[in-house]
């Protein structure tokens, strides 16, 4: 089968991601004698500087990896919760039914530095100069900026100069957004990565010594005292169309740290797929395989409307449930061994019928009727669906029609048998403004929680958002097997879904699985800021042809054609039970690559 490009095979390492920079730095790692981990680590912080307009060092992160070590699968949470001051009375206090999507008030706390720093010193061999020198070459040096950036940062020219100076003074150099593909550069960032280099070097030549200062820096030191100040003197406008202060405290700092996690898992054929919990939306993978693991999916071609038609019909019933029952454990009761259950996917199989449905059909579990009803309730009453959104103040235009941020991705493998999927965001240039003496903005992951009582993702302090990014790690026969991921919030898990069956179901390559024609559906609320819903939807690129597409339409779908090549951001790598490696990544924005040998 013809593919966009060749699928990398090798037994050194892979190293995949969503920009090519990014790939080519982890490499360097490996090369350098480092291992997955300090590969994803340094390709992580290129990223930052890459892809400003989808992932930050303030933002958060979430990863899924084996240890050849530890001989054990675990999760990284680096998904910071909400500062002291985030509680729901506050925010109606402040005039809002929604938390907006960007500005002070969608902050939680940065956790993607401490997650980082935290897998570099259990898991990584080099030092922290070793796997920040490339980020720091990049910011310094400068690098080809993106078209998307540009765009994004041009569609922003005039909210910058009137209503967040400090971003237009990093995005605007002169005054002007930057050209594609010229050299961009952030000075600024680059020597907020030196001192924390300075400071940790200063603890002497004990590796671990000089992470545990670089995480001190960040979270009790100079950044936390940036951040602290900034969030105190500025009143920002955001996206509900009035200027607001922050919540997020140097105190909220100090006192959090990134954790190690248990994956929840799901055992489907020969597979077994370890996803993060209901923290975020990891589970919708795991349940819409328990739920298609009732069809012959095998016997449906790959990008035939049966197999199209019957996968949308059961993400509609797993993201459902999503809404209604999802939310950090440490503070709700989530059902998901019930949710995962054999018992209760047979009965919601019966559900998926020929016909598309155009309902939002949570299941009902003993003892959580009232929780459930309260979601549709709320759904219903703030959903955009129906109700209008207003631009607010005239400044608002350029934000509102400005590309909301998203994400990036780094799936790693390596002689070892080590093997990495993460999913970086937040603290995009759209999220909030810049700090000046830092170089960089906070996130906006708040805007997954919802300001009414009683529900799983309810806003209170300490509490994890209910965040979409999901990184995959699929253990076969007993092995370790496979990691892969896109950006894309709520279509994460949908992208990721195609992906894998047809991977594991129609023998596809993962280069091949990943060129053919993608879809999702945007049928349920969106976790992102104005929780659009749009029942009955489905999202099909073109290329799956005009005879599939019109039986989608037969079916019922309120079908949307997508241009070819236009859907999806995925990236995936594997090892072989004899140490063969495999890496790939889409052709879809002509910027993701893989790299090995």
């Amino acid at each position: 089968m013809f593919t966009t490009r060749p699928e990398i095979l090798g037994t050194f390492g892979i190293v995949t991601s969503t920009h090519w920079l990014a790939s080519a730095s982890g490499m360097s790692m490996l090369e350098k004698g480092g291992n997955a981990f300090d590969a994803c680590v340094a390709a992580a912080f290129v990223l930052q500087v890459v892809e400003p307009h989808l992932v930050g060092p303030c933002g958060d992160v979430p990863a899924v990896f084996y240890s050849a070590r530890s001989k054990k699968v675990e999760v990284l949470c680096g998904q910071g919760s909400a500062p002291r001051g985030a509680t729901i009375d506050h925010y109606k206090n402040e005039g809002l039914k929604l938390i907006p999507g960007n500005g002070m008030l969608a902050t939680v706390i940065p956790g993607a530095f401490d997650a980082w720093m935290l897998l570099l010193r259990d898991h990584g061999l080099l030092s922290l100069r070793e796997v920040l020198e490339p980020a720091i070459y990049y910011a310094e040096k400068g690098h080809p900026l993106l078209p998307r950036v540009s765009d994004t940062i041009k569609g922003l020219k005039e909210f910058f100069k009137t209503e967040w100076p400090t971003s237009a003074a990093v995005f605007l150099p002169g005054g002007e957004p930057p050209k594609p593909r010229a050299l961009f550069r952030n000075p600024q960032l680059a020597s907020t990565w030196k001192r924390i280099i300075r400071e940790g070097e200063a603890k002497g030549n004990d590796r671990e010594a000089q992470i545990e200062a670089a995480r001190d820096a960040f979270y009790k030191g100079f950044v936390a005292e940036a951040i602290d100040a900034f969030v105190r003197r500025t009143e920002v406008m955001d996206q509900s169309g009035s200027r607001h202060r922050g919540v997020l405290t140097s105190d909220d700092m100090a006192k959090w740290s990134a954790t190690y996690d248990v994956p929840q898992t799901y055992d489907y054929h020969n597979y077994r797929v370890n996803k993060i919990r209901p923290w975020g939306q990891g589970p919708v993978f795991l349940q819409m395989l328990a739920l298609l693991k009732g069809f012959d999916l095998p016997a449906m071609g790959p990008t035939s409307a049966e197999f199209i038609h019957t996968i949308t019909e059961a993400k509609k019933l797993a993201f459902a449930d999503r809404e209604a029952y999802y939310g950090d454990p440490d503070f709700v009761d989530v059902p998901i061994e019930s949710l995962l259950s054999d018992a209760y996917n047979d009965e919601r199989r019966k559900l998926i019928t020929g016909k598309a449905s155009f309902e939002l059909r949570p299941g009902r579990i003993e003892g959580y009727e009232t929780q459930v009803e309260r979601t549709l309730e709320v759904l219903h009453n703030l959903s955009t669906t129906n109700r209008e959104v207003s631009d607010g103040e005239p400044t608002l235009a350029s934000m509102r029609s400005a590309r909301r941020g998203d994400t990036v991705h780094i799936d790693v493998v390596d002689r070892f048998g080590n093997m990495i999927a993460a999913m970086p965001s937040g603290g995009w240039l759209q999220s909030s403004p810049a700090i000046p003496e830092l170089g960089f903005m906070l996130n906006s992951r708040a805007q997954m929680f919802w300001l009414e009582e009683g529900l799983p993702a309810s806003l209170a302090p300490g509490k994890r958002p209910r965040t979409t990014l999901t990184p995959t790690l699929a253990e076969k026969d007993g092995e370790p097997y496979m990691v892969f991921g896109s950006p894309g919030g709520d279509q994460q898990e949908q992208w990721q879904l195609l992906l894998f069956l047809r991977h594991a179901h129609h023998g596809l390559s993962l280069q091949e699985a990943i060129d053919q024609p993608m879809s999702h559906t945007a049928h349920f609320p969106s976790s992102f800021y104005p929780r659009e819903q749009k029942p009955g939807h489905l999202m099909a690129e073109e290329t799956f042809g005009t005879e599939v597409l019109d039986d989608l339409r037969a079916r019922g779908h309120d079908l949307e054609v997508a241009p070819a090549w236009t859907v999806g951001r995925l990236v995936a790598a594997s090892r072989d039970k004899d140490g063969l490696l495999h890496g790939a990544a889409t052709p879809r924005l002509m910027q993701a690559y893989a790299v090995g040998r």
